[in-house]
C-alpha cells in the first residue's frame, strides 16, 4: 500500500504517497483506495477573453471533483500562472481530506485557470472570470458544487462568478462563498484561513506549556493568509520577526510593528523597505531561526534540497502542500515537527461553510458569532488530530490522513459505491 519517496514528485503524487501510507495503516479496502486516488470528474476548458490591446488570448481552465461521498463539492478558484491540471488535481484531494478531518458536509474541488492576474486589468479579469463560470457552470450548484476564493482571486471574483452564474440560472447567492459581505457574503470570511493558522500556533504553543510573548514567528507570504495570520498572531502575543511577499521580504529580529507595517504596506505595495527591518529574500527568510516558520504562499517551497537549513522549531502550513515529501523527510529525520495544511488552513473553508448555511436560512451571523463558532471547529480538530497523534505514534500529518481518509472511506461504503 507504500510506495517510495521520491525526491521530486509531482503535486498529485505528493497527496497521494500521504493518501496511500494512511489507507495501508487503516487497512483500506483496495476498491476503495481506487476511488480516493482518482477524481470523479475532471473538466478542462478553453477559455477565450478578448484583451484590451483587442487581442484574443485563449487561457486554460480546469475544475476537478474529486469526491463527493460527504457532501457536495467544495473548493476554491485559483488564478496563476502555474494552475495546470495536475496541481489543480491535487488541491482537489486535499479539500477532500480537509473537509473530512473538519468534519464538514462536503467533498473535495478546485479550479484553476492558467493566467497571471497581475499583468491584467480588472476589465480582462472581469470577462475571464465569466467566461470561466459560463464554461463549467453546468457542474455546479448550491447542493452540487460551490467555488471560492483562491490565491489569485478574491471576493469581487466571486461576486463576478455568482452573477454570471445567476445570468443563467437564476439568483443563487448560495452558489459561490468568499463572496462581499453586501452580496451575501459572511462577516469573518477574509480574516478566517488567517485565524485558523493563528489558532493553531496558539494551541500548540499551549500544548508546549509555551508563553506566545517568548515564541519569534517568521511568515513567509504577506497577502490575504500570511498578512492576517501575522496580524491575528501578533494580537495573540507572539513575537512576528520576519514576513515577506513576492517582491522580497524584511526582518528584525527584535519583533516587527505589524500595525505600522499594514499601514506601510498599504501605501507602498509591498512590505519592502519596512523600518525598522533589514531586507530579506524568500529564500533567506525560510532559513531564518525562530520557534514557528509560516509557509503561507505557494506550495513546494520546502524540499528535500532545502529543508536541512531550516532553523524552525516548528513548520506551520498555512499555505496549500508547502513541504514536499523529501522534505518531511529531512525534517521528520530533525525532529522538526509539522503542523499540515489540511488543518491548518482550514479556517477559509470552514467559514465558507457557515456562509453557505447562512444562504440556504437567508440569515446572516454576526461576526462575534462567526468567530467563536470557528475557533471551537479548529480548537477541537486541532486536539484531536494532535491526540491521535500521541495515541498511534504518527506525525501530526499522518494523524489527520488517517482521521479524514477514515472518514471518506465510510461515506464511501455507506452510500454503496463500492
Amino acid at each position: 500500500m507504500t510506495t517510495p519517496v521520491a525526491p521530486h514528485v509531482s503535486p498529485s503524487e505528493s497527496v497521494l504517497q500521504s493518501v496511500y501510507e494512511a489507507a495501508g495503516r487503516l487497512r483500506t479496502s483496495p476498491e476503495v483506495v481506487d476511488l480516493l486516488r482518482t477524481s470523479w470528474r475532471e473538466v478542462r476548458a478553453q477559455i477565450p477573453v478578448r484583451m484590451e490591446s483587442k487581442r484574443l488570448q485563449i487561457f486554460e481552465g480546469y475544475r476537478v471533483q474529486h469526491n463527493g461521498a460527504r457532501g457536495p463539492y467544495k473548493g476554491g478558484v485559483r488564478f496563476h500562472p502555474k494552475a495546470d491540471l495536475d496541481e489543480v488535481r491535487a488541491l482537489a484531494m486535499l479539500m477532500t481530506y480537509k473537509c473530512a478531518l473538519m468534519d464538514l458536509p462536503f467533498g473535495g474541488a478546485k479550479g484553476g485557470v492558467m493566467c497571471d492576474p497581475l499583468h491584467m486589468s480588472e476589465t480582462e479579469l472581469n470577462r475571464l472570470t465569466r467566461s470561466y463560470t459560463q464554461h463549467i457552470g453546468m457542474i455546479l450548484g448550491i447542493s452540487r458544487d460551490i467555488p471560492a476564493p483562491d490565491m489569485g482571486t478574491n471576493a469581487q471574483t466571486m461576486a463576478w462568478m455568482m452573477d454570471a452564474y445567476g445570468q443563467k440560472y437564476g439568483y443563487t447567492p448560495g452558489i459561490v462563498t468568499g463572496k462581499p459581505v453586501e452580496l451575501g457574503g459572511s462577516h469573518g470570511r477574509d480574516q478566517a484561513t488567517g485565524r485558523g493558522v493563528a489558532v493553531c500556533m496558539r494551541e500548540y504553543a499551549a500544548i508546549e506549556k509555551a508563553n506566545p510573548r517568548d515564541l519569534k514567528v517568521v511568515v513567509q507570504g504577506y497577502g490575504n493568509v500570511g498578512s492576517w495570520t501575522a496580524r491575528l498572531a501578533s494580537e495573540m502575543g507572539f513575537t512576528v520577526v520576519a514576513v515577506s511577499d513576492i517582491k522580497g521580504g524584511i526582518c528584525n529580529m527584535e519583533g516587527l510593528d505589524i500595525a505600522a507595517l499594514d499601514r506601510w504596506f498599504s501605501v507602498a505595495g509591498s512590505v519592502t523597505g519596512f523600518e525598522p527591518a533589514e531586507p530579506v529574500t524568500n529564500e533567506q527568510l525560510l532559513e531564518i531561526p525562530c520557534d514557528y516558520l509560516v509557509p503561507a504562499a505557494l506550495g513546494e517551497v520546502i524540499t528535500g534540497e532545502n529543508a536541512a537549513n531550516i532553523r524552525a522549531r516548528v513548520v506551520v502550513e498555512a499555505a496549500n502542500h508547502p513541504v514536499t515529501p523529501s522534505g518531511d523527510e529531512v525534517l521528520a529525520k530533525r525532529k522538526i515537527p509539522v503542523l499540515p495544511d489540511v488543518l491548518v488552513n482550514a479556517g477559509g473553508v470552514t467559514v465558507s461553510y457557515f456562509e453557505w448555511t447562512q444562504n440556504i436560512q437567508q440569515f446572516r451571523w454576526p461576526l462575534e458569532t462567526v468567530i467563536t463558532e470557528l475557533e471551537k471547529r479548529m480548537v477541537a480538530t486541532f486536539h484531536e488530530l494532535m491526540g491521535r497523534s500521541a495515541r498511534d505514534g504518527t506525525s501530526p500529518r499522518q494523524a489527520a490522513f488517517d482521521i479524514s481518509v477514515e472518514r471518506v472511506a465510510k461515506a464511501i461504503l455507506l452510500r454503496g459505491f463500492v
